[in-house]
């Protein structure tokens, strides 16, 4: 009961950024590298606190696929909260929980599983139901400007199933420090984009947006991590992927409540679709073997 009180605590915090996101007006690549620093900095507290060595024995290659991996952390949530700026919080994030169908696409290429049937049949109605969230079968409805924001959240989650692909392919490393050196990885890859792209800008010094990074940061990066990694000692796979449903579905909730932004009728059908046919097929998953 303790782990699936963390990871579901987790999945809450997570499903709270988007709206954390919108009182913070700073570029997304900034936000990005202020959430990236500041979780790197609390990893890194934990790491001393709870004296975890052996950092220096991990092999370059992984030390390098895993700043690779880092990379892609700091890119998508610059894509995230890029989503969000363009279109509603529900189908930025609903945009972003395509990375288990795009996972499905990029495995054989990646790590040589088969495209089965079943697979198959996912990605048709994971597709079908991102098409009705995205608002292009309502011709009223869909803009550039939304249009931009779902091709943010898609990039994002592409950029988010890649990353899952490189962790599969990453074992036998202590999750402390394989989150601390992915954080450093995103940190390093963003303080050049930042400099080129946008320059250095000042943070707002007003008390919400002070507030709202360090939530963000320390909160949404490093506490969200922590108990995320801690459920999984004791809870199974299958499990803390079924519960990490429950991110999306607050988001639409929180969204709502907080900032008044609502699906349409087929905007809700596509998000039973697109995390309906997730749930079963990891239960499917999970009973198989």
């Amino acid at each position: 009961m303790k782990s699936y009180l963390m990871v579901i605590t987790a999945m809450l915090i997570w499903g709270s950024s988007g709206v954390f996101r919108r009182y913070i007006p700073v570029p997304s690549d900034f936000l990005a590298l202020l959430r990236g620093v500041l979780g790197a900095l609390f990893m890194l507290g934990l790491i001393l606190y709870y004296k975890k060595t052996g950092m220096n024995r991990i092999p370059a290659r992984t030390v390098t696929m895993m700043l690779l991996a880092g990379a892609m952390y700091g890119f998508n949530w610059i894509f995230f909260f890029e989503a969000i700026n363009y279109t509603t919080v529900p189908i930025a994030t609903l945009c972003y929980y395509m990375q288990p169908a795009l996972v499905i696409l990029l495995s054989p290429l990646f790590l040589k599983d088969k495209l089965t049937k079943g697979k198959i049949v996912v990605l048709c109605l994971t597709t079908t139901g991102m098409v009705l969230v995205s608002g292009i079968t309502e011709t009223d409805s869909m803009g550039i400007t939304q249009l931009k924001g779902v091709l943010f959240g898609l990039s994002a989650s592409l950029l988010y199933a890649l990353n899952a692909i490189i962790n599969k392919r990453i074992s036998q490393i202590n999750t402390y420090h394989k989150t601390f050196i992915q954080l450093t990885g995103a940190v390093i890859t963003l303080i050049p984009y930042l400099f080129i792209v946008d320059g250095w800008r000042p943070i707002p010094t007003d008390g919400l947006t002070i507030l709202s990074v360090l939530i963000l940061g320390i909160v949404h990066t490093g506490i969200a991590f922590v108990l995320y990694f801690a459920s999984m000692k004791t809870l199974s796979a299958p499990s803390v992927a079924l519960c990490g449903y429950i991110d999306p579905i607050s988001a639409l909730f929180l969204s709502a409540l907080v900032l008044d932004e609502t699906l349409t009728i087929t905007g809700i059908l596509g998000a039973v679709l697109i995390i309906g046919t997730a749930v079963i097929s990891e239960i499917k998953a999970s009973t198989a073997k």
